[in-house]
């Protein structure tokens, strides 16, 4: 199952970040299979603001025992972490995942069509 995390950091100079990144930064290499996409949120100078992650892991207990072992979680980097339960459609992790996207659309608008049509 894929997550997407939204993380924005505890205001201040950006010190808390710094002092733990290469701790965090050996966590992610050796959980590298788990990321999709991951980086920071910059704000308007440049500077890191939070991170936006987009994860897969098995269920929300494995992506919790992930975040309990990366510093930018544990060490209170961040002032606030939303997670969303997602699910990757484009790219398309699957050769047609997309098509059967699109299949499975079209019989819900077609199944809500005839839900409202008048009866004759």
């Amino acid at each position: 199952m894929e997550f997407v995390i939204y993380a924005l950091d505890k205001p201040g100079d950006g010190q808390p970040r710094q002092q733990v990144r290469a701790a965090h930064l050996r966590v992610a290499m050796a959980h590298a299979e788990h990321f999709i996409f991951a980086g920071p949120l910059l704000g308007e100078d440049g500077h890191p603001r939070g991170s936006l992650y987009v994860l897969r892991f098995e269920d929300r207990a494995a992506l919790d025992a992930y975040m309990a072992q990366d510093p930018y979680f544990s060490a209170g980097v961040y002032e606030s972490v939303t997670v969303w339960p997602s699910r990757q459609v484009v790219p398309e992790a699957l050769p047609g995942a997309l098509q059967a996207e699109l299949e499975r659309q079209l019989a819900a608008d077609a199944d809500r069509a005839q839900a409202t049509a008048p009866s004759r």
